[in-house]
């Protein structure tokens, strides 16, 4: 089996798995990540196959969904080893997907192709598709979307998780990952996702607090 015919096998494996998941991680997203992956390993460097597979497999053990990560590891490792993948290349896989994942801070990947799809995979969450999924997830988790408790201006110094709305989560993570970034390829493409997000934001208080229409 050729590198193609193993990113057409992950890729039907992990449609099975996430093809309904609705909080904005699904196949959809792997598909937006592993070509955002390919555009920046072209740029960065480091080797297109294991950033592709690197990239479709990235959430598969992420402990949002999966109870057992370490279970789901012995997953990947029995996948590859069926695609007759070398031990090398499956090695290169797992140490390239260690650390991707934000979880409310940030840590960087040791290999080149982990730092390229972690780009890969936070460009995914800001712009506009970034908006989509963040309330798609919050929606999912029963978040309200924002809640004026707390004045806008305080948002970005409350501690993580205390005031748990979708609109926080802006704050808590999405408008801090530009400087979070491992390349400068990904650094440029941040530019406009990371504006959008912010004029958004601009447009959603105006809404809020109804400062964008004349009362009667």
């Amino acid at each position: 089996m050729n590198f193609e015919e193993m990113l057409v096998q992950t890729e039907k494996w992990m449609e099975d798995v996430f093809s309904h998941e609705p909080t904005g991680h699904d196949i959809w997203h792997m598909r937006r990540v592993k070509k955002l992956a390919e555009h920046l390993a072209r740029l960065e460097g480091g080797n297109l196959f294991i950033c592709q597979m690197t990239a479709l497999l990235h959430d598969y053990p992420d402990e949002k969904w999966n109870d057992d990560p370490d279970q789901a590891y012995q997953d990947i490792i029995r996948f590859l080893r069926n695609l007759q993948l070398s031990t090398n290349r499956i090695d290169q896989i797992l140490l390239s997907m260690k650390n991707i994942s934000y979880r409310g801070n940030h840590r960087v990947p040791e290999t080149l192709e982990g730092r390229i799809v972690q780009d890969a995979d936070r460009l995914d969450a800001m712009g506009a598709i970034g908006i989509a999924r963040t309330f798609a997830y919050g929606g999912k988790k029963g978040q309200l979307i924002h809640h004026p408790a707390v004045p806008l201006h305080q948002l970005s110094n409350v501690e993580y998780g205390s005031n748990d709305t979708t609109i926080q989560h802006f704050y808590d993570k999405l408008l801090k990952l530009p400087k979070l970034l491992n390349t400068e390829s990904a650094r440029a493409i941040a530019i406009k996702r990371h504006e959008f997000m912010k004029s958004f934001l601009a447009q959603f208080y105006r809404e809020w607090d109804g400062e964008d229409y004349q009362p009667l």
